[in-house]
């Protein structure tokens, strides 16, 4: 059994209600919904801590899950979620973002595939850097990768440093990696690293995976070619309808 999960919060800091937010006549939590339909998942759900997007969610006959406010992160909801519903424990369950409206349901598909190693625990989605601009920027983590393309780990700053090599020069020499924020786990793992302790690296980098790193989990990754626009704040909408929509 494959489950998708999508965590959705009403109460965001930087943008309360967006799940709800109108994108061209369907609500952006309903336009995720429908592109991961498209794709090769089970089952599909959204854990939500709000009865308003609740309700929206059966609405379009989606299946939804209440969870408790107090989550600090997607992982977290998932978890709860996973309790409450009657999945077998050697399922894969994926969490997918609530906030990427045109998900390309291949990408799905292509971490779905990481389990047909049966040694895979974690699953993850890695992106060829072709800009120094996103190389530098840390807000896009990046990622090294051993020889069967596994996750060795993750940072905001550029890996790996080319020594003796100017920066600018640095996509001439070696293929870089920024990570997008898609998982897919065994339900068993997921349980496991739900209860590990916030890990010192986590702590330093902002990055939840290296808690998984750290205590000795092996996270395999999948290359993908899309471009997905993930909508963070109300002035992202405007990129989403250029693109999109114009």
């Amino acid at each position: 059994m494959i489950t998708g999960i999508i965590p959705a919060r009403y109460a965001s800091t930087r943008f309360p209600g967006k799940p709800l937010v109108d994108i061209h006549g369907k609500t952006m939590l309903q336009r995720v919904y429908e592109q991961c339909l498209k794709s090769k998942l089970d089952r599909l759900l959204v854990a939500t801590e709000d009865e308003r997007i609740a309700s929206h969610v059966k609405e379009f006959n989606g299946e939804v899950i209440l969870t408790a406010s107090s989550h600090k992160s997607g992982t977290d909801r998932i978890a709860e979620a996973l309790e409450k519903l009657n999945i077998q424990d050697d399922s894969i369950v994926l969490n997918i973002q609530g906030d990427e409206p045109f998900i390309n349901p291949e990408d799905i598909n292509k971490l779905i595939a990481c389990f047909e190693k049966q040694k895979t625990q974690i699953a993850t989605l890695v992106k060829k850097i072709d800009t120094i601009e996103t190389l530098e920027n840390p807000n896009n983590p990046k990622v090294v990768l051993n020889e069967n393309k596994e996750a060795l780990y993750f940072s905001r700053s550029p890996i790996p440093h080319l020594k003796d090599i100017k920066k600018e020069e640095w996509l001439n020499h070696h293929t870089f990696f920024k990570h997008v924020g898609i998982y897919a786990f065994r339900k068993t793992v997921l349980k496991e690293i739900n209860q590990l302790p916030c890990s010192l690296l986590e702590k330093m980098e902002g990055l939840e995976q290296l808690r998984w790193l750290e205590n000795g989990y092996r996270i395999q990754t999948a290359e993908t070619n899309s471009e997905s626009i993930a909508v963070d704040c109300p002035e992202d909408l405007i990129r989403i309808n250029k693109k999109f929509f114009s």
